[in-house]
């Protein structure tokens, strides 16, 4: 048997586009399964084709509906577990429940810790993910993860779209996220700005103030997931009140949940860039503000250097 054939990919129902561009990257078909619900919820699956002996990589965003994508993943993962796979890499391109990663109050749930247990009581060898909400999340496990980053991906991006007049400068829309900022500008070679935000309830976000020099600027704003799009589209409001000539905002992951599609309409932002990491309704794609770039060749190239056993950290020079 030849090498390519030792390993094989196979998908979840969170986001099988991404998978079938992840397959095209490798050069191999997807894995064949059978996935149904029964009328109550309950989940059932089947590898349809033999697994025993190989590397089986199990694509899903434990994104929404985030409960039902995370039981799919536990089941697909003991299956191939039951199945007498050699190795089983649980490839998880959003990993939900990832902002409980600490208890903020009494009498709270380490959520993150509990789905890192989940995972690796139901077999799994190996997790490979993108841009983690809290990189130490990757202690919560026993086993390896690895961590890949969206951020090369974003700086082609902005060098592709900007032109010699823009003065670009980096803007983190928060305090927690001037290490990703910071990273970005780098490699841009730009200043950063960060915008100064109180949160005074789950999901609601009070802009105070902007640091940093924004006036006359082309202003990126960067972060790790987009969720109500409350925070994104106040901190492209203010920068924009602050003199910004434009605001384009990246984040990996776009949840966009709730009122997310009629805020990015209404906002001042001229455009929110996101991964396919999570699948988009075609609401969100109808704003008009939205656009999509595919990590299927980056998270295809990971899976292979995994099995190969060759460097991911040098995917990104």
């Amino acid at each position: 048997m030849s090498n390519v054939k030792k390993f094989r990919l196979f998908s979840g129902t969170s986001n099988p586009k991404l998978a079938a561009d992840m397959c095209t990257h490798i050069g191999m078909p997807l894995g064949e399964m059978h996935i149904q619900s029964f009328s109550d919820g309950e989940i059932f699956l089947q590898y349809q084709e033999t697994i025993r002996g190989l590397d089986v990589f199990f694509l899903q965003s434990t994104s929404v509906p985030a409960n039902d994508n995370l039981m799919e993943l536990l089941i697909a993962i003991d299956a191939a577990k039951r199945a007498s796979a050699r190795q089983i890499c649980a490839v998880i391109p959003y990993f939900g429940y990832a902002r409980q990663d600490r208890k903020s109050a009494g009498r709270t749930p380490i959520s993150a810790k509990l789905v890192a247990d989940m995972l690796t009581t139901a077999g799994v060898t190996r997790v490979l993910t993108m841009d983690l909400h809290a990189t130490q999340i990757q202690g919560f496990f026993n086993i390896p993860v690895d961590n890949i980053f969206a951020a090369p991906l974003f700086a082609k991006d902005i060098r592709d779209h900007s032109t010699a007049e823009d003065d670009v400068i980096v803007v983190s829309p928060d305090v927690g996220g001037v290490v990703r900022a910071r990273a970005l500008a780098k490699s841009l070679h730009v200043d950063i700005a960060i915008v100064d935000k109180r949160r005074p309830a789950p999901n609601v976000a009070k802009v105070m103030n902007i640091i940093g020099d924004v006036e006359g600027k082309h202003c990126i704003l960067v972060d790790d997931i987009v969720d109500t799009a409350g925070t994104i589209c106040g901190a492209a409001d203010a920068l924009m009140e602050r003199g910004a000539t434009k605001v384009t905002a990246y984040a990996t992951h776009g949840v966009l949940s709730g009122p997310a599609a009629e805020r990015i309409s209404a906002s001042a932002m001229h455009e929110l860039v996101i991964t396919d990491s999570i699948a988009q309704p075609q609401a969100i794609l109808d704003t008009g503000k939205v656009r999509v770039l595919s990590i299927g060749s980056l998270m295809g190239e990971a899976i292979m250097r995994i099995y190969d056993a060759r460097s991911i950290s040098s995917l990104y020079n």
